[in-house]
């Protein structure tokens, strides 16, 4: 081996032991900056998108307006999530759900999280409002002011009714989705978006229930953490009764068929059964996993799924 190949193997080699941790650490920073857009809710608002898009459509929209409308979506939701963890910060690392979050390691600083939010979501207005519509566009930016503003800043240390309203920005998807297709806003998107804004609180209180120490700590007022748990059940109850209503006035504005009809019934009756379950629990004071609280929390993603996969399937069946 000449002198020159054996440098030039040295070279390889060491080159070889750099491109290591440089691949972990590049994976790592990756990783950290997709926790920031917290990437399992945004699965949740996009599954709502979807089947909206096709209900508005009556079948199949262009399928590079649905890739254009779920990016543009991917974008809001990611840069709102990034900037609400840069203004939690403080509570994150108060409470065990979620000391692990990036800012809190120390893997992405506060100042890089909140520039990342920012350009997310300026990145995002302008997808939307070039390859989308303006409409969508303009949605998507009230939709990030609501839950960064809103609800991070203004509601949620302030009052137990935090989640009932900031949920509203959660509930932006579909008519977002219905705008992309549209360019308007119709009253079945209207019902479409209270059927969110009701399920939001049935949702996340069973959540906030099994955390309750955790918003004690943060001073978080959750209403599970200042209200007794009887005047919580009862308020999942009135929230669930009107979401139903809500997915049953859906069939009576039209537009949808007898699939829809059967699911937003069925799941609907199952779903006010597991609450009222609860409820039922709650009142013969059960506690911890006799209470069951993580039961209701994933029955609502089970049920948000199955309605909106329904309202999907729809367009396509007719009888």
């Amino acid at each position: 081996m000449t002198a020159t190949e054996s440098t030039g193997t040295t070279t390889a080699s060491r080159t070889t032991r750099l491109d290591g941790p440089e691949r972990r650490w590049l994976g790592r920073t990756l990783r950290a900056y997709v926790a920031l857009t917290k990437p399992r809710i945004i699965e949740l608002l996009l599954i709502t998108t979807i089947p909206t898009m096709f209900l508005a459509a009556g079948g199949f929209p262009r399928p590079l307006l649905i890739v254009w409308t779920l990016v543009g979506g991917y974008l809001a939701a990611g840069g709102a999530n990034a900037l609400n963890m840069y203004l939690d910060r403080d509570i994150d690392a108060q409470m065990r759900r979620t000391r692990n979050r990036p800012i809190v390691t120390g893997e992405v600083s506060p100042r890089a999280a909140l520039v990342f939010g920012i350009v997310l979501s300026i990145i995002s207005a302008v997808w939307l409002g070039l390859l989308v519509n303006p409409m969508s566009a303009a949605l998507a930016v009230a939709a990030i002011l609501l839950y960064v503003v809103f609800y991070t800043m203004i509601l949620k240390r302030r009052t137990s009714q935090n989640i009932v309203w900031g949920g509203v920005a959660g509930c932006m998807p579909v008519l977002i989705g219905w705008s992309a297709v549209t360019g308007t806003v119709s009253w079945t998107a209207v019902m479409l978006f209270l059927v969110i804004f009701f399920w939001t609180p049935p949702h996340y209180w069973p959540l906030a229930e099994k955390f309750t120490k955790d918003y004690e700590t943060a001073g978080v007022p959750m209403l599970p953490v200042v209200a007794s748990r009887r005047t919580v059940s009862y308020q999942m109850i009135g929230h669930t009764v009107a979401m139903i209503a809500c997915s049953l006035a859906i069939v009576q504005l039209g537009g949808t068929g007898p699939v829809y009809l059967v699911a937003s019934v069925a799941t609907g009756a199952w779903f006010l059964w597991l609450v009222l379950r609860y409820a039922v629990r709650v009142h013969r004071g059960l506690t911890g996993k006799a209470l069951g609280p993580m039961v209701v929390f994933h029955a609502s993603i089970t049920y948000l799924t199955l309605l909106f996969v329904a309202l999907a399937i729809d367009p396509f069946v007719r009888f």
